[in-house]
């Protein structure tokens, strides 16, 4: 008699693996959720940065050589280039104005950040956005430094 209680008290009932995999599923669908909702925001950070850094990258070009560096924002195309390097796209979904001190508020056709050889930048502020959350590009026109907020 021991021996057959002893048999059924080993393994695991049915009910007892449906609730596991139940659980499995459900934590893997919450971190997949989660991850998703992570993944524009990265997105949009890493953008930010990539201009920032084309920016300075300019303005660094600027005093080293001398001559003037211009980064083109083509806002109806959805990228922006630079003189001495490729052209860069802003990924789907992030949309893209500048503020300007002058023109106020652009969100067409091409914008030029030009960097000068004395460190100076001739250019607004560039938002990205990705409709939960916004960052600025503000170049800064006398001292020349790129603030991201």
């Amino acid at each position: 008699m021991k021996s057959e209680k002893r048999r059924r008290q080993d393994g695991f009932t049915l009910l007892e693996l449906i609730v596991v995999v139940f659980l499995i599923i459900l934590i893997a669908g919450l971190a997949g959720v989660f991850f998703a909702n992570n993944l524009s925001s990265s997105r949009l950070s890493a953008t930010a940065r990539e201009l920032s850094a084309t920016i300075r990258y300019a303005r660094s070009l600027a005093q080293i050589r001398g001559e003037r560096q211009t980064v083109t924002l083509d806002l109806d195309a959805r990228a922006y280039t630079m003189t001495a390097r490729g052209t860069r796209t802003i990924p789907a979904g992030i949309t893209v104005k500048v503020i300007d001190p002058l023109l106020g508020e652009v969100h067409r056709d091409k914008y030029e950040i030009v960097l000068n050889d004395s460190g100076g930048v001739e250019g607004g502020t560039v938002v990205l956005s990705d409709g939960k959350r916004s960052m600025s590009i503000q170049p800064d026109p006398i001292v020349g430094t790129v603030i991201v907020k």
